[in-house]
């Protein structure tokens, strides 16, 4: 598929819920569950697809490479062989649309060739190659703000205005991705929460998000089980479900478009909610 966002999103004007699918062994919450013996685990992948599928998911969002901060790259070569088989089954098994979440320009153009549905870069294309990459796909794209790269992100997470800061940083990526041919209606932006992130800076992020929905592009949240709940509750990763709804309903009443989540029923719950709420 390509074109805009308008494909991707529920006609309903409901925010999508993007389910998670990390194919790699070190992602914070995922890191294993879909890959062993050095491959991806495709038989457990699609028992999580088809039960995603079954809780309303809207977009799946397939990734090969581990962005916690710490972590190390990939190798192109490797992202691709975590990745294709994935994007290929998943989109011969189902009718929902795939996001690919890469940095890589070898893998945008590769999962392109597969039939993704989008490229999801926590770099906001800034790789050499990507952006030319992601322009020759026709997809639609998500630019997400972050400072270096993951083994030391955090260490540049120094900010005098963090919103005025990210908001500017978003706008001249959105720039230089429509000087190189892709349209505003292919383009989705994510604040990046947790990457080069305090919990203070999250917290002022998450306060300005209308600021951001603003810009008039689709907004993306991905907080799932994040660092920012654990500090706020003081709870490990198998207890930050509660919390990671509390900001979902928070980022969708100030008009985000798309959370990017590992628990989808419970977040298709709080959307239904919200929209009977809102009377959709």
């Amino acid at each position: 598929m390509t074109g805009d966002f308008t494909r991707l999103l529920p006609p309903s004007g409901r925010a999508a819920v993007m389910g998670i699918l990390n194919i790699t062994p070190d992602s914070f919450s995922d890191g294993g569950q879909f890959f062993a013996a050095g491959k991806p685990d495709l038989d457990r992948v699609l028992s999580h697809a088809e039960a995603m599928v079954s809780d309303g998911v809207d977009i799946f969002d397939v990734g090969g490479e581990s962005t916690r901060p710490g972590a190390p790259a990939v190798a192109a070569v490797e992202e691709l062989a975590r990745v294709v088989p994935v994007v290929a089954m998943l989109k011969a098994r189902f009718g929902v649309p795939v996001s690919v979440d890469t940095s890589s320009p070898e893998v945008i153009a590769a999962v392109a060739a597969e039939g993704a549905d989008m490229i999801n870069d926590v770099r906001a294309l800034s790789r050499p190659g990507a952006l030319e990459a992601a322009a020759h796909s026709g997809l639609p794209v998500c630019l997400m703000h972050t400072r270096g790269e993951p083994a030391r992100m955090q260490q540049l997470a120094r900010y005098e205005d963090v919103v005025a800061e990210v908001r500017q940083y978003l706008r001249e990526r959105v720039a230089l991705c429509r000087a190189s041919g892709i349209g505003a209606e292919r383009i989705a932006i994510d604040p990046g929460f947790g990457f080069a992130k305090t919990l203070d800076h999250n917290l002022a992020l998450f306060r300005a998000l209308d600021d951001f929905v603003a810009e008039g592009l689709p907004v993306l949240v991905g907080v799932s089980r994040k660092r920012m709940v654990g500090e706020l509750l003081g709870r490990d990763l198998g207890e930050r479900l509660p919390g990671s709804l509390a900001l979902a309903l928070l980022a969708v009443q100030q008009g985000v478009r798309i959370l990017r989540v590992h628990d989808v029923a419970a977040t298709v719950d709080v959307v239904k909610i919200l929209d009977a709420f809102n009377g959709r």
